[in-house]
């Protein structure tokens, strides 16, 4: 059970101990235009999850590519049986294609990945283990003791900074990482948390901030990134700026005024364990 303590006015959880051991792990990576560098990433990945044992798939989608992405994810699949190819033929964006992702996973964990090797392997198992000791959420950082960020573009560093201060202010939360896309959960905080309705990387802050609001258990991670070598970055600050807002003032009007509607479900053993008698 969670048991919720508090802090300089911010609850802190610790990890439901009595939560099911995963499964299956869906690794989710939105893919556009990433020929130059999704197949190292793909095996990469692959080769590090088999050595720490994580039992995995890798849900790679093609968000409209106008190059070779969609042939080399059919080709990785030749090779990688883990792979599932998945295409976004509805509109595109990456909040579109991460939900895609998501609507077509089959473990009962995710881990949202970029396709441009920003994201170190290494810490998807960590992710894994952690969720393993109960947590809803693990939400990776750069900016704590043990993360750290790589040929960051100082503008993008400026405004992120920013950014997520004020997140810290609005939502009144410790994490200082929340725009990071690189971030783990169960498949019962992704059920818990729709409709998700950002259909860019606005979904970014979506996510997790729901997730929070909504009273899942979280945990924080030290985590790498650093700067693509190949490719061209999609995010473009310009034009996120207000959809950011919007989708953080969607969920903080959800944290002050919705009466705790959408709240986590409350864990009930032994109304469980009576259903489960029933049912025999």
């Amino acid at each position: 059970m969670i048991n919720p303590a508090w802090r300089a006015g911010v609850m802190l959880m610790t990890p439901d101990r009595t939560a099911a051991k995963l499964k299956l792990l869906s690794v989710v990576i939105p893919a556009r235009d990433e020929e130059g560098c999704l197949a190292s990433t793909v095996e990469h990945l692959t080769v590090e999850l088999r050595l720490r044992e994580v039992p995995h798939e890798i849900v790679v989608v093609d968000d409209g590519s106008t190059d070779r992405t969609w042939e080399i994810v059919q080709n990785l699949k030749e090779r990688l049986p883990a792979v599932v190819p998945v295409r976004n033929v509805g509109e595109h964006g990456f909040g579109r294609a991460v939900i895609c992702g998501l609507d077509h996973m089959q473990g009962d964990a995710a881990v949202i990945m970029m396709a441009d090797e920003s994201d170190d392997c290494r810490d998807v198992a960590r992710y894994w283990h952690s969720l393993n000791e109960g947590w809803d959420c693990v939400f990776g950082s750069r900016f704590i003791k043990g993360g750290g960020t790589t040929d960051y573009p100082w503008t993008k560093l400026f405004l992120n900074r920013l950014a997520n201060k004020f997140l810290q202010f609005l939502f009144n939360i410790p994490l200082n990482d929340t725009t990071n896309a690189f971030k783990a959960y169960r498949k019962s905080v992704i059920d818990g948390c729709r409709p998700l309705i950002a259909p860019h990387f606005n979904l970014t802050v979506e996510i997790p901030l729901k997730a929070i609001v909504r009273g899942y258990s979280w945990t924080t991670i030290p985590v790498t990134w650093r700067n693509r070598r190949t490719g061209e970055a999609k995010l473009k600050i310009k034009e996120m700026g207000s959809r950011y807002l919007f989708i953080c003032l969607y969920v903080w009007l959800e944290k002050y005024f919705s009466r705790g509607d959408y709240a986590k479900p409350a864990h009930h053993p032994e109304a469980e364990a009576a259903s489960v008698t029933h049912t025999r």
